[in-house]
């Protein structure tokens, strides 16, 4: 198995560049990191291999976590690992949630599929937070906040995917405010394991004689098990786990198939208004979709560690045009270098385009419009396009692997595998795309794509980067009189050549600064920036011509004929 090392020196490079320049504490966020840092290394990533390999377990007492999961999470529950990012008024520590990314940077590095519990309680406090009722805040945020309790989000039923309008699950009035939740949710990331006391679901479900569709949705907090007097676990809530899914890869995160109210007992308390689910959901959706590109940056990070680690120590043929026959190590050959400056050059644009949206939240949650704007327009950019991004580098370090890529004992493989949920799940990437150009591009009347658009304008050098923002300027506004399916034809491509200015803009803002922090750590930068703006800024001009009338040529072949 490949050895990991906390890419420290680059989550501080990027905390320090790519967010507001003065808005963190030095001294905390150097502590942070090297906390962090340490426990990635010595206790998250050596549970990687067997989080793979053994799994979670389903028993007929509960889902068994993988060996060691349990102290690790403890661990980071302990530490207040999980609470940096959260408001002070529900037991956070109130530090900016830039802070919050860097620290989950480095943990997921070493292990996506355990942080993948965190994430998702993250989303169920801010749900809570903002739609709950103060008695509810006071009662669930304490627990969920410190970690002691985990949270998670059901949507997916099985008849009810992306289309969360056809979902059957029913919450029925009990006549003293609290509701009867039944159905069945599939697809629930960590819908029961055994690292914390109770667990916290937050469960969308139709009442009596609400409307069709997703106007007549409501969200129900629904715990595992219900509170004592003393407000600890109690009463076994008729919550069950009926099956794990069995999955191409995340296999240490059980994906759970969840049974409300088998015995007519399950029940749940209403969080909002009646009929206000999909808005209090949303609110988890959004701050989800911001971490699932994160988890990009993850695989990304960890592929490209193993591949270079793999190519300094493979020894294969001489290299071309020396005398010296002898072989050589193959990072010394041409093919496998281009293959892995793509694969720093990719992770480092990845991680800033999250990082920068993670600043952009802190200034919006200090009362910045602005900001506000440009989070909501850079979270389908973040999600989609860093996630695409994992899949690319994994895929690449499988290449620079060569056959002992495809063996599972080398670990790459399970990189590939973990990260391919990614690109689907909150909302997939075509949903994101979707969401781009159907919503964000029209938000405040265009203002916040021309504010982001123009911001890039004044500062790009880079020929090719200046290129590539005029031509998003042009599709942008034929998409803006586009009908809705040539932009939504489009729509994939467009976010694309987005996704890449943008992070070309941001790599080209940092470059100068790489060299205060040391020969070589300047040297890489620099190479991955120049790569970056080369070849892969180019690269993205050329979907251009394949936003231009794009619905005409998807709809010239009748569906019959596909295959």
């Amino acid at each position: 198995m490949p050895s990991f090392t906390a890419p420290t020196a680059d989550v501080r490079f990027a905390l320090r560049q790519v967010v507001e320049p003065g808005s963190l504490d030095e001294d905390i966020a150097e502590a942070v990191i090297e906390g962090a840092g340490q426990i990635a290394a010595d206790q998250w990533a050596p549970l990687r291999a067997a989080g793979d390999r053994e799994g979670a377990r389903w028993t007929p007492e509960g889902v068994k976590a993988t060996p060691g999961f349990a102290d690790a999470y403890r661990g980071f529950v302990a530490g207040g690992w999980g609470t940096i990012g959260i408001d002070e008024r529900f037991g956070g520590q109130g530090l900016p949630f830039a802070l919050q990314i860097a620290v989950y940077d480095l943990l997921g590095s070493a292990n996506t599929a355990l942080l993948l519990c965190p994430i998702l309680n993250n989303g169920a406090v801010e749900a809570i937070a903002h739609h709950g009722s103060d008695a509810q805040k006071a009662l669930w945020l304490p627990r969920l906040v410190s970690g002691e309790w985990t949270g998670t989000m059901n949507l997916t039923e099985p008849q009810a995917g992306s289309d969360v309008g056809a979902l059957k699950t029913r919450a029925t009035p009990r006549g003293d405010g609290s509701w009867s939740i039944k159905g069945t949710k599939i697809f629930i990331s960590y819908g029961d394991h055994d690292m914390a006391e109770n667990i916290v679901h937050l469960v969308l479900a139709r009442t009596p004689g609400a409307p069709e569709g997703t106007k007549g949705i409501s969200l129900f907090l629904v715990p595992k098990y219900r509170l004592d007097s003393d407000g600890r676990p109690g009463a076994f809530n008729d919550v069950r786990v009926v099956s794990l899914e069995h999955k191409l890869g995340l296999h240490a995160s059980p994906t759970c198939v969840m049974s409300y109210g088998e015995d007519d007992d399950c029940i749940g308390e209403m969080i909002g208004p009646e009929h206000g689910g999909m808005r209090a959901m949303f609110t988890m959706m959004n701050n989800a979709r911001l971490l699932v590109g994160l988890q990009g940056v993850h695989v990304s990070e960890a592929a490209t560690q193993a591949a270079v680690d793999y190519a300094r120590t493979r020894i294969q043929s001489p290299l071309a045009g020396s005398a010296d026959r002898s072989s050589v190590p193959i990072i010394e050959h041409p093919d496998v270098r281009r293959m892995l400056l793509r694969m720093r050059a990719q992770t480092e644009a990845a991680r800033a385009l999250v990082y920068y949206t993670a600043g952009q939240t802190d200034r919006a949650q200090a009362g910045d419009p602005a900001a506000a704007s440009r989070v909501a327009l850079l979270t389908p950019l973040a999600k989609a396009h860093a996630t695409d991004i994992g899949c690319e580098v994994t895929s690449l370090a499988i290449q620079v692997h060569g056959g002992m890529g495809f063996i599972e004992e080398t670990g790459v493989a399970q990189l590939y595998r973990d990260c391919r949920v990614f690109p689907i799940y909150e909302g997939t990437n075509g949903i994101q795309a979707a969401d781009l150009v159907t919503r964000k591009l029209d938000l405040d009347g265009g203002a916040a794509f021309a504010a982001l658009l123009a911001d890039m304008e004044a500062d790009a050098q880079h020929g090719a980067l200046r290129a590539l923002i005029a031509q998003c300027r042009d599709v942008g506004a034929r998409l803006g009189g586009a009908g809705v399916l040539d932009r939504l034809a489009a729509s994939s491509p467009f976010l694309t050549m987005l996704s890449t200015a943008v992070c070309g803009w941001l790599l080209e803002r940092q470059a100068g600064a790489a060299s205060d922090e040391g020969n070589a750590f300047a040297t890489r930068r620099r190479a991955a920036t120049a790569f970056y703006l080369d070849q892969v800024v180019p690269h993205a001009s050329g979907l251009a011509g394949a936003v231009s009338a794009p619905a005409a040529a998807l709809y010239d072949l009748p569906s019959t004929d596909f295959a």
